[in-house]
């Protein structure tokens, strides 16, 4: 399994595709065994889920989420966890493994593009 997080200033970033940074974790056997931190392309429409779809992931864990995000990184079997609070991405991790971590499994934000933002989370 390989978890993607994206991170903004060292912490899980409250909105996907602004993120400069994403969390890439390994893990195997409920046991983290290995990370690193990628800086993913350029945010423009699709490039995203294309790329962790490139890089292996798995599962996403993150805040804020398009509703064509989730549907892009679905189609490529990757499992989001949306709408999780802004948190040290280890920890992050380590409540994903326990089962803790609540989140969506869809999109929790609407409007971008158009001047407004809305966000669910």
């Amino acid at each position: 399994m390989r978890i993607a997080i994206p991170v903004e200033n060292g912490l899980l970033s409250a909105h996907f595709g602004h993120a400069s940074q994403f969390a890439l974790v390994d893990v195997s056997d409920g046991k983290v065994t290995g990370s690193r931190m990628v800086t993913p392309p350029p945010h423009e429409p699709g490039a995203l889920p294309r790329w962790l779809a490139e890089e292996g992931a798995t599962h996403v864990i993150c805040g804020g989420i398009g509703a064509r995000a989730v549907e892009l990184i679905a189609a490529s079997g990757i499992q989001v966890v949306a709408g999780v609070p802004v948190m040290d991405p280890s920890v992050a991790v380590e409540e994903f493994l326990k089962g803790n971590l609540s989140g969506a499994s869809g999109p929790t934000c609407q409007g971008h593009g158009h001047g407004e933002h809305q966000c669910n989370h």
